[in-house]
């Protein structure tokens, strides 16, 4: 019966706001009510009478700068507000409505229907009742109308009087994040997150903490993501979502067992409490069970387009059989080189027909084309020729299309990577059997190996470290000319692994080679291991030259909150010397510079007065 009611409610509220709107005038209302309102309501015309005044005394009206002109609620024995002529007990005053009435219904209405300067006019004159702009903005929103959506929980949140907030407000706010993150409006969602952080009510900080988190890890961000995580806890002590984000946080910072170890303590710990449903309390046992499958598993299957055929990769890479043998020779000049066969054209030729992306040309990263839409179709015909696999062009291919999509995720490694990443090295140890010789970039295919290498480098920084801390040696050794930017990576794997000696070594370049465009991470590296290995004036000295290449590194490494500097030219690629390439290089290794004790402390003493 209520449902009944609450969609006789909409209609006949919907038909009466379009007469209002005509004129903006009580007896218009009354006499259409009369006439046409009886039908949205089942034939009952006292109920349509009834409803009509209570409906215009909370509607906005624009000829009244979105007051509304309340009428004044007659007594028992006073005319009826209807203008029946009858007094109210023997008129309205007898109906009784099946439901109740929002008080915010025309708003809500209204607000939907509003649209450029008068729906701008509106949400400025701040009269909108907080939970007409949250059903409006959350009704936007759904049907895909992002710009409405945005504008109108926009006003939502800038009121500044957090305690009037609707208790629905948590999902409201994120979806003005999500809408501010998918449009480019970065500064916005900052100063949203930091005014929620400063004012906000304490169950939006600590959504604002968690998402907080989230960006910071999705920018390899760990030490901020560190902060805000702790900060999310003691806002949020017992939220599920806590436990996620911390499995997630551990392991990218490569800390599977003890990812495992925490998942186990949130789930004791929630289970307690008997909060949870079913479904939260299982994911959170398949979470301390195997931490980064659980993960794995869930955005898989977030995208349904994409679950079926993801899963199916990873059995055709678990059963994949051991790499044939490839050709390669050395040169006149004793250069190695690998060249495609026959075989490995034909099974290129084949997996283009289907996979609508290339390597982009010279770059060392990076596909001409997005195989992802149509990701379903080329992802089955590989599964139904895993021998296409043979060739390195198409391993090439795959690992590059993998790693844009998911080389930032640790728990992806294991299953996508690692197992790529073997074929690959199998590859790579009969380049090495011809002998010592430079396996160059430019000369005959011998890109297809180093580019996929690169790849898999990057897919198993997070996930599978040492993997990827081997991979990477083994190319630098093969590629002593560096033409894949290793060396900074290699650096900071073994700073990471306490390996400072070694550290130290690899960030000298062989003798006549410029730093090139990794010089600020190879000057830093090199200042830390020295640091390390209490071998403090070589450190300075390696500082001073890395304050000669960028002024704003030291700093930024020192600030415990610095403000993101995004790269200027929007590829993530920062100009030589800025500030972006110093908040680049922070993201990465401030971790490294904290744990290192008393190594922040000296690097601040360094800094001018």
């Amino acid at each position: 019966m209520l449902a009944v009611w609450v969609e006789q409610l909409l209609g006949f509220a919907s038909g009466a706001l379009k007469v209002i709107r005509h004129d903006e005038r009580y007896p218009t209302l009354m006499a259409w009510a009369r006439k046409e309102g009886p039908t949205l309501l089942g034939g009952n015309l006292a109920m349509a009478q009834a409803l009509a005044p209570e409906l215009w005394s909370q509607t906005p009206l624009v000829r009244l700068g979105f007051a509304a002109e309340s009428l004044a609620r007659p007594g028992r024995n006073e005319p009826c507000w209807c203008d029946s002529g009858r007094k109210t007990k023997q008129c309205c005053g007898a109906v009784r409505l099946p439901g109740p009435v929002p008080g915010h219904l025309m708003w809500m209405l209204s607000l939907r229907e509003w649209k450029g300067d008068t729906l701008r006019a509106a949400l400025e004159s701040g009269r909108a009742p907080a939970q007409a702009l949250l059903e409006a903005g959350l009704i936007a929103a759904e049907t895909g109308q992002r710009g409405r959506a945005q504008q109108i929980l926009e006003s939502l949140f800038e009121r500044g009087d957090w305690s009037r907030l609707p208790e629905q407000a948590e999902p409201a706010f994120e979806i003005l994040l999500d809408l501010y993150q998918e449009r480019g409006f970065h500064r916005k969602r900052e100063a949203l997150l930091d005014a929620v952080l400063e004012h906000g009510p304490l169950f939006l900080r600590g959504v604002a903490l968690e998402r907080l988190c989230l960006m910071h890890l999705d920018a390899d961000d760990l030490d901020s993501a560190r902060g805000a995580f702790v900060r999310a806890q003691q806002a949020l002590p017992d939220s599920p979502t806590l436990a996620y984000i911390e499995a997630m946080l551990l392991l990218h910072e490569g800390h599977e067992a003890e990812a495992a170890e925490r998942a186990r303590f949130w789930f004791r710990r929630l289970a307690r409490q008997g909060e949870l449903d079913p479904d939260q309390l299982q994911f959170l046992a398949d979470l301390a069970e195997n931490p980064g499958a659980t993960l794995a598993d869930q955005l898989l299957n977030a995208e349904e387009d994409l679950a079926e055929p993801m899963a199916s990769l990873q059995a055709l890479l678990e059963a994949l059989p051991t790499a044939p043998r490839i050709a390669v020779t050395r040169s006149a000049e004793g250069r190695l080189e690998y060249h495609q066969s026959e075989r490995e054209a034909a099974l290129l030729a084949a997996w283009r027909d289907h996979f609508p992306a290339e390597a982009a040309g010279d770059a060392a990263l990076g596909l001409e084309g997005d195989p992802w839409p149509v990701a379903g179709e080329w992802l089955g015909e590989l599964c139904a020729h895993p021998e296409w696999l043979d060739a390195p062009a198409v391993v090439e291919g795959l690992t590059l299309a993998l790693t844009t999509r998911f080389g930032s995720l640790p728990w992806m490694a294991p299953s996508l990577f690692v197992p790529l990443a073997e074929r690959l090295e199998r590859w790579l140890e009969q380049v090495a059997a011809e002998g010592p010789g430079t396996l160059a970039w430019d000369d005959a295919d011998n890109a297809q190996l180093l580019r996929a290498g690169l790849a898999l480098v990057v897919g198993m920084e997070r996930g599978a470290r040492q993997r990827s801390r081997q991979l990477a040696e083994r190319l630098l050794a093969l590629d002593d000319q560096d033409s894949l930017g290793l060396r900074e990576l290699v650096l900071d794997q073994l700073l990471r692994d306490g390996r400072d000696r070694e550290a130290l070594a690899v960030s000298q370049p062989p003798e006549g080679e410029a730093l090139g465009e990794a010089a600020l991470g190879l000057l830093l590296g090199r200042t830390l291991a020295l640091v390390r290995l209490e071998r403090l004036g070589e450190a300075l000295e390696a500082l001073e030259e890395a304050r000669r290449h960028n002024a704003h590194a030291v700093a930024m490494l020192c600030d415990d909150q610095p403000r993101p500097v995004p790269a200027a030219g929007g590829d993530g690629v920062a100009e030589p010397g800025s500030r972006a390439e110093a908040w680049q290089y922070r993201t990465l290794m401030r971790d490294q510079w904290r744990a290192t004790p008393g190594a922040l402390a000296w690097l601040q003493a360094q800094l001018p007065a």
